[in-house]
């Protein structure tokens, strides 16, 4: 119940969000349908709130802004505080994807890394068509299963206990090829 409440309330903080930077730069919906590839209809819906953003949708939109998700979804938040207790840790789920991300440590002014817990479902894919900050390091620890990571079109499967690391410029895919779900830690570092 405490994670639907804070879902919920997110949810309408990350519409009004999407709105305002939107309006920010001055982009109509059909332009920033133009830069995205959303629909201009789908766009209208997110920034009313009728609507919760795919994964896929919210990646569009972070890179066509120039922000990480966890920058905008920290955003979103009250003033995060220096001590991030469990139950305080922003979760945000997009079950049609099969992807949930909680924002173990949310970005802070003055810091550049943000830690994040990724699961995915068995047979889950998410993919990102760019690099919302080009260069970004992350670093993707798995703690749980396995998941094939595409980066710079190359396929690494990751195991339990491995880790990959790299800076992402270009389009990420990531899949989980089951039998059971993946959960990872996803370190990630601003250049």
């Amino acid at each position: 119940m405490r994670d639907e409440l804070v879902a919920g309330s997110v949810d309408s903080r990350l519409a009004a969000r999407l709105g305002t930077l939107r309006t920010e730069r001055g982009w109509s919906l059909e332009e920033l349908s133009r830069r995205t590839g959303v629909s201009r209809s789908t766009l209208s819906r997110l920034e009313r709130g009728e609507l919760s953003p795919t994964t896929s949708a919210l990646g569009l939109l972070c890179t066509a802004y120039g922000l990480t998700m966890s920058r905008l979804l920290m955003e979103v938040e009250t003033e995060p505080p220096h001590l991030v207790p469990a139950a305080r840790q922003p979760v945000w789920r997009d079950d049609r994807s099969g992807f949930a991300r909680r924002s173990v440590s949310p970005p802070h002014t003055g810091l550049r890394a943000e830690l994040i817990e990724g699961t995915l479902d068995a047979g889950a894919v998410v993919a990102y068509e760019d690099a919302p900050v080009p260069g970004v390091e992350q670093h993707i620890w798995v703690l749980e299963g396995t998941v094939e990571i595409t980066v710079d079109g190359a396929v690494h499967t990751v195991n339990e206990g491995d880790c990959l690391r790299f800076r992402l410029y270009g389009p990420s895919r990531f899949h989980c090829p089951g039998p059971a779900r993946v959960r990872y830690a996803l370190l990630i570092v601003l250049p």
